[in-house]
């Protein structure tokens, strides 16, 4: 039977074994995945205790593999605002810190902001079809990514028995940015223009010497993705291109980006379990890979371009989708790799 159908039918077995005690350094890799229904059904009549002696004794080779390396997890969408799952998630990190494995979290908030900016009576600017960042919007952005989001991760995480710490990409000058540049096709031309997004940046010099630390000191880093330019001043940072960064900075082993989607998809909806970078090139050049998947992509690619060993690109809805994506052979999403 494998882990993946051991850690559905036992509930996290891993979880429940590994949090109570927090025992000494080790990590986790994938396994492969049999059986699933007979475990999951318990036909072979295994007691509770068993079914956890089974998924420790599997899990010695995965998390063989992990041990004292970095993976960066890009934490977003309904996997952040349902309750539930967002303790599962604390959890599931709190475990892999447990186990050896150096957990980054860099976390979006954009539907939050927008509703901050709704309810302080803020309107916003497009052009485009763009959100603008001036200085008001960039202020309420900070207030409620290093704020109530940042603290709100830290605390569940605190809760689920582990270390963290709350920082945006201005602390320890992790993020140093610049402007951000983006260019659109002009609708009456047809020409390329560049437009201005305000305070938008992107990351120009990553400093991971803070994160490296707070690691090695058994904390989790919660980065908000607010930067900082030349001329001190905050920058909105897009949390994707923001965990990418500090993944390739790290050399991380992994960069995982929770979505609300399976994965990349074919024309026929079906689920990409692995591309190259090469593939990716050319399901983008013929229309496959199209809207907010694209820029997904281009940041998995950069990372993995930057020696991240892969880039996976997976559904944060799925119960538990780290611990899946890393405990088994064939994953939950779409990996991104050389």
């Amino acid at each position: 039977m494998s882990l993946r159908g051991l850690l559905w039918a036992s509930g996290l077995a891993l979880v429940a074994a590994f949090l109570p005690v927090q025992r000494g350094p080790a990590a986790s890799t994938r396994m492969a995945a049999s059986q699933l229904r007979a475990i999951s059904n318990n036909e072979s009549g295994i007691s509770g205790a068993a079914v956890t002696g089974e998924v420790l004794a599997r899990s010695l080779p995965y998390i063989q593999r992990y041990a004292g390396e970095f993976i960066v997890v890009k934490y977003g969408g309904h996997a952040m605002v349902d309750e539930a799952l967002a303790k599962q998630f604390a959890s599931d990190m709190v475990l892999l810190k447990a186990v050896g494995i150096n957990v980054i979290i860099v976390h979006g908030g954009g539907p939050q902001i927008k509703d901050m900016l709704t309810k302080l009576d803020i309107e916003s600017k497009f052009v485009e079809g763009l959100r603008v960042t001036d200085e008001a919007t960039m202020e309420v952005a900070e207030m409620v990514l290093s704020g109530p989001i940042n603290k709100g991760i830290v605390s569940a995480i605190q809760l689920a028995g582990g270390k963290a710490v709350g920082l945006s990409g201005k602390d320890g000058n992790i993020l140093r940015t610049k402007k951000a540049e983006k260019e659109v096709v002009d609708p009456e031309s047809g020409r390329p223009i560049q437009v201005d997004l305000g305070l938008v940046g992107e990351p120009d010099v990553v400093d991971v010497s803070l994160l490296r630390h707070l690691s090695a000191e058994g904390v989790i880093p919660v980065v908000a993705p607010v930067g900082v330019d030349a001329k001190g001043r905050s920058n909105n940072v897009n949390a994707d291109t923001a965990a990418g960064a500090i993944a390739g900075a790290l050399q991380a082993k992994r960069l995982m980006l929770l979505t609300d989607v399976a994965g990349v998809l074919d024309k026929n909806m079906k689920l990409l379990t692995q591309l190259s970078l090469s593939d990716v090139s050319s399901l983008v050049a013929d229309g496959t890979i199209s809207g907010g998947m694209v820029p997904k992509l281009q940041t998995a690619t950069d990372a993995v371009r930057s020696q991240v060993e892969a880039a996976i690109i997976m559904d944060g809805r799925v119960p538990h989708s780290a611990l899946l994506e890393l405990f088994t052979d064939e994953g939950i999403g779409t990996i991104v790799n050389q």
